[in-house]
């Protein structure tokens, strides 16, 4: 088979056709560098460079969309790199009533958009690119921390005020992302967990509001992926969302991809155990995943990468490792 442009792939993937080789994208932070928009946007372009990713993700810090609202954050060296809320703008239910809606071309969320307006501009459209965006209740848990779930039970129309204007931010943001050069959005939530919520809670609170960021971007993206984080997700729940990727801790938390390929109708994301054969694995364990997730899926319908990001300790050799595994597994 003739090789493929990444956009070829992605596109042949996802209508369920053969590929030159499995697509490929995995994604890291760069922690303390992500707060600065230049550093950022070289990070990026370097990662990219690097090994020519099929999807590039990019990786603002975690805790951008809470920073304009007052929530105070660190880095204080996590695993996989990501900025935690150490101080929450929103310590009382009457607190959700004050939040009032921002400019998302200023501040943090503006740095995100200048950042990957930089990276559009060097990648010239040959791969897509992805701004990542939380679900408005993703963000109101960051506000908050967790005293979210207390509010969301004793205080339900104060969230939902709170929400609501959540929700109109984001959407600027995600505009904003698809004008400065994305393809669409990563929309993250971290909330869609039978671990945290009930299935009602969060129709009701997560998934009214995210399908509203969603319907937003109509007829305005080319790929829109959602990830669900955690364990105990919501799988069927989120199956229904109008995006093209779905991605989730499948090495760790279920479903495996063989079930999940009948239950999504888009492609799927994963297949890498980013914090055990990525991390610690030797290049034919690693190779076995690969193999073994490919079977899995008759190479169809699915993009290589991790459960969520990938540890800022893995090393190259492994990161080289995956490439050579799809290319050694692809197609005569």
């Amino acid at each position: 088979m003739q090789p493929m442009t990444h956009w070829q792939r992605i596109e042949a993937a996802l209508r369920g056709e053969p590929t030159d080789r499995a697509p490929v994208a995995l994604w890291r932070h760069f922690p303390e560098d992500d707060l600065d928009p230049a550093k950022l946007a070289a990070h990026t372009l370097a990662w990219q460079r690097q090994w020519d990713f099929d999807l590039v993700k990019f990786m603002p810090s975690g805790t951008y969309g809470v920073e304009d609202w007052g929530a105070v954050t660190a880095y204080r060296g996590s695993a996989n790199g990501a900025r935690e809320v150490v101080k929450p703008a929103v310590a009382r239910s009457d607190d959700w009533l004050e939040l009032a809606a921002l400019d998302v071309r200023q501040g943090s969320y503006g740095r995100q958009n200048q950042a990957l307006a930089a990276v559009a501009r060097e990648l010239k459209g040959e791969v897509p690119l992805l701004q990542t965006v939380f679900s408005p209740l993703t963000t109101a848990r960051k506000l908050a921390t967790e005293g979210l779930f207390a509010d969301l039970r004793r205080a339900p129309a104060a969230l939902e005020q709170a929400l609501g204007v959540i929700t109109e931010v984001t959407i600027r943001f995600a505009l904003d992302a698809i004008e400065a050069g994305a393809h669409g959005v990563f929309l993250a939530t971290q909330l869609a967990s039978y671990r945290l919520l009930s299935a009602e809670e969060y129709q009701r609170f997560g998934k009214a509001y995210d399908l509203q960021v969603l319907a937003a971007l109509r007829g305005k993206t080319r790929l829109n992926l959602l990830h669900a984080h955690g364990h105990d997700i919501m799988f069927d729940l989120l199956a229904d969302y109008p995006v093209e990727m779905l991605n989730w801790h499948d090495r760790t938390a279920g479903p495996a991809l063989a079930e999940a390929l009948s239950r999504f109708p888009g492609l799927l994301v994963g297949g890498l155990n980013e914090n055990a054969t990525l991390l610690n694995g030797s290049a034919r364990a690693i190779e076995d995943e690969v193999r073994e997730a490919l079977a899995q899926t008759g190479a169809r319908r699915l993009v290589l990468g991790p459960g969520c990001v990938v540890p800022i300790a893995v090393p190259p050799a492994a990161i080289a490792a995956v490439g050579a595994a799809a290319r050694a597994a692809a197609p005569a």
